[in-house]
């Protein structure tokens, strides 16, 4: 089995939902979804592995495919190649698209995901989206500062765990919520550098 990921240019944020028509169309051969690009080639030679490339002097997308179990991997070195040139890395497996903008206010700051995935310094589109791919398969996301504070958080039978940690001041507090929506909220905050959920919840320390 393997794992495929897609990189291509993009002049503004998208979403998960129109990287994936742009993906169905390219894998189609409708190559006129996307406008050539110069990094596409310059991030097919700086990857250390093959990338399909569509014919031109100038191509517009790239296809990598590595086997499944080389996948975690693999995947973090495409996704940060892919915005060292500018282009936007579409997941298939996954849903997620990953954009160049907007960056949260963490540098440095890892998005982690129980499927394996890990993404340093992940947007924030992404983040929100990561959330919602919890599941028996993807049990848990968390967003990582090392040596200062973290947020994560996992799915129960009747809502969602959320985890928050200071680890300067070496507290942490636990919540539960009953809705997606809390958690992506609580994410995309923290992401933002901002700790208003904190407020939003009953907490008890562990």
């Amino acid at each position: 089995m393997s794992f495929e990921l897609a990189v291509w240019h993009e002049p503004e944020p998208i979403t998960a939902e129109r990287a994936a028509e742009v993906f169905r169309a390219l894998r189609a051969g409708d190559v006129q979804v996307v406008r050539p690009r110069p990094g596409v080639t310059g991030f097919a030679a700086a990857l250390p592995l093959a990338a399909a490339l569509p014919e031109g002097d100038t191509p517009a997308f790239a296809l990598v495919t590595v086997d499944l179990d080389r996948a975690d991997e693999v995947s973090g070195e495409v996704f940060a190649l892919a915005r060292e040139h500018g282009l936007v890395c579409y997941d298939p497996q996954r849903g997620l698209v990953h954009n160049l903008t907007p960056l949260g206010a963490h540098p440095g700051m890892q998005l982690r995901t129980g499927d394996g995935m890990i993404v340093v310094d992940p947007d924030l589109r992404l983040v929100g989206d990561a959330v919602a791919t919890m599941s028996p398969q993807n049990p848990f996301t968390a967003l990582v500062v090392f040596g200062e504070h973290f947020v994560q958080a996992s799915p129960e039978i009747t809502g969602y765990e959320l985890e928050y940690r200071d680890s300067v001041r070496d507290v942490m507090v636990r919540t539960q919520v009953p809705e997606i929506g809390a958690v992506r909220d609580a994410f995309v905050e923290y992401a933002e550098g901002g700790r208003s959920f904190l407020d939003r919840h009953e907490w008890r320390r562990v």
